[in-house]
């Protein structure tokens, strides 16, 4: 009954200590806020960068496999590249260690509970408050639940000491304690789903003297295969190049993990000269022990990046030759559907807009296209000579009809497939809204929950022009030369606005580009004026009716579409502002 007593609070300990670095991990997502998601810009840059911004997010959000699971879903999502994907993930597993270090330094070093208790306090009080730096409470208030739990754990590991006796018989037969070390923790890592808690627990276990140096580190080593299993799962379904990214991540902790054992002693020598500090073997409750064991997993994967960055072009080379690509384009499914998991959005929230932007940016490629194809089609009712072939008294010829049918059957799919856009991501935003967001992230998704919206009604005014355009070849109403060249200005204009905010999203418009905007949208108005006027006026000389109109109507769609760009532009201008002093977030 004793061991189950001290069972217990090591699981207490445990899920205290996994629940203060989830809050510790989403209080300082919330503090960091845009700049957070700015480090992610450097994903773009070359390795050396992309290894850098892998450290600096997963030592924010403290989870290499959340990273990773997140990296996974960026190159899925064709927002990150195979290439740029091996450098960040090789950064993540350098951030990992982090949490190790905090633990040794600050967890085995000083009074815990001198400084968990207040910790929590201090960081509760500051939660609840009202006030711009809530996160900050929150990380503060994780820091002190992370360092409960660990309190627990090192009170109560001593007590099963006796029950831990295998662990001695294995512990001196070479290399073979190695690969039992490694295997202990790659069980452990699968069991918690952590390799940060499972490394905490490492330490603590060596820090009681209940496992020797050589042996936690064995483990330490088995821990980083064991963390490769999100990234795995992560990629179950999705498409070649998301499966190449996470079997870069197994492969490369697995060929680390695997050349590092038989190089256990060696590698702990060269621990051994760079740590400060001496340790005494077999001395339980030393201090030093944590802190090798923590210089251990950082050299381990240092030197591991060292060993695979001059090779990335080669290393992506033999994860593609691994990895066949299946995905086959045409045999696609037409439905538009965004992959992604509750789960996945609770471990990274402010990063998930980042994903939200680049879906966005395709939906605009969406609606451009259809533009594009509209004005191609009205250029198309021209003949070579200029002229039109029914102001000419002949009828539509047959293959007209055809085109304008292809047309509006092009049309309908784009427009239907961009109202799923709408709907995926509008589910996809308003979940992220569900997570601790700060108030800046908050704002921004209202931010792009606008620009969906006007981008979705852009699609359906494009295909309104078609269908207007299918009326106009069947009806017989003829739109005349001198019309059609009017036009064509016009069109060029909205061309250019859509451009100009297609290539803005994602940023927020400058000065002079906002009134680059209102030029573009005055011009606009002034041609819409004017075709309007010309149509008026053929009506008062004679002209047909029913035409004029169409033709009326045409430009009146057209319009619509700049006046959606100048909806977004102003949205793209306003930068999302903090809470004033004295008022909350939505927790």
């Amino acid at each position: 009954m004793a061991i189950i007593g001290v069972l217990f609070r090591i699981v207490g300990g445990l899920c205290l200590f996994l629940y203060g670095m989830k809050v510790l991990s989403d209080g300082i997502q919330q503090a960091a806020g845009d700049r957070l998601q700015r480090v992610l810009n450097f994903m773009t840059g070359n390795r050396f960068m992309a290894v850098l911004t892998g450290f600096a997010v997963t030592a924010i959000i403290q989870s290499s496999s959340a990273a990773t699971v997140m990296v996974v879903s960026f190159v899925n999502a064709g927002l990150l590249t195979l290439t740029q994907s091996i450098g960040v993930i090789m950064g993540a597993n350098i951030g990992t260690t982090v949490t190790a270090w905090v633990v040794s330094l600050v967890g085995f070093s000083l009074k815990l509970s001198e400084l968990a208790l207040p910790a929590v306090g201090i960081g509760f009080i500051l939660h609840i408050v009202k006030w711009k730096h809530q996160a900050l409470g929150e990380a503060i208030l994780g820091f002190g639940l992370l360092f409960m739990g660990l309190d627990f754990l090192t009170r109560s590991m001593p007590n099963l000491g006796d029950s831990f006796n295998v662990i001695s018989a294995v512990s001196n037969l070479g290399f073979a304690s190695s690969l039992i070390g490694a295997g202990a923790g790659l069980v452990m890592t699968l069991i918690i789903h952590s390799s940060s808690a499972a490394t905490a627990i490492m330490l603590t276990m060596a820090f009681n003297g209940i496992v020797g140096y050589e042996m936690a580190a064995a483990m330490i080593l088995g821990a980083n295969i064991g963390t490769t299993v999100d990234a795995a799962l992560a990629a179950i379904g999705a498409k070649t190049a998301a499966r190449r990214a996470a079997l870069v991540h197994v492969l490369f902790n697995v060929i680390g993990t695997c050349w590092a054992l038989p190089l256990l002693k060696p590698l702990l020598a060269l621990v051994g000269l760079i740590t400060p500090g001496t340790m005494v073997p077999g001395l339980p409750h030393d201090p030093m022990i944590t802190t090798h064991l923590a210089m251990l997993h950082t050299v381990f994967n240092m030197v591991n990046t060292i060993i695979f960055l001059p090779f990335v072009k080669q290393f992506a080379a033999l994860v593609t030759f691994l990895v066949k690509d299946k995905d086959d384009a045409a045999a696609a499914p037409k439905a538009y559907k965004l992959e992604y998991t509750s789960g996945t959005l609770q471990n990274t929230p402010e990063l998930n807009i980042i994903r939200a932007e680049k879906e966005i940016r395709d939906m605009a490629g969406v609606a451009s296209g259809m533009f594009a194809r509209v004005s191609a089609a009205l250029q198309s009712l021209e003949t070579a000579d200029g002229t039109s072939a029914e102001a000419e008294g002949r009828s539509s010829p047959p293959d007209r009809e055809t085109q304008v049918d292809a047309l509006v059957a092009e049309m309908a799919e784009k427009e239907e497939y961009a109202d799923e856009m709408r709907v995926e991501l509008t589910r996809f935003l308003l979940e992220c809204t569900r997570q601790q967001l700060s108030y800046q992230s908050e704002q921004k998704v209202y931010q792009l929950l606008r620009i969906i919206s006007d981008l979705e009604d852009m699609t359906d005014d494009c295909y309104s022009v078609s269908m207007l355009l299918d009326r106009s070849v069947k009806k017989n109403l003829v739109f005349k030369e001198k019309e059609l060249e009017a036009l064509a200005p016009y069109v060029h204009q909205v061309e250019d606005f859509l451009a100009f905010v297609r290539g803005a999203l994602g940023q927020t418009l400058t000065s002079e580009q906002s009134r680059y905007a209102r030029e573009l949208e005055n011009t606009i108005d002034k041609s819409r004026d004017k075709l309007r006027k010309m149509g008026r006026k053929r009506i008062e000389a004679g002209e047909d009716v029913k035409t004029e109109l169409l033709f009326i109507d045409v430009v009146r769609r057209i319009e619509k579409v700049g006046d959606y760009c100048y909806n977004i532009a102003e949205a793209l201008r306003q930068r999302p502002r903090r809470l004033p002093f004295g008022l909350g977030g939505r927790k």
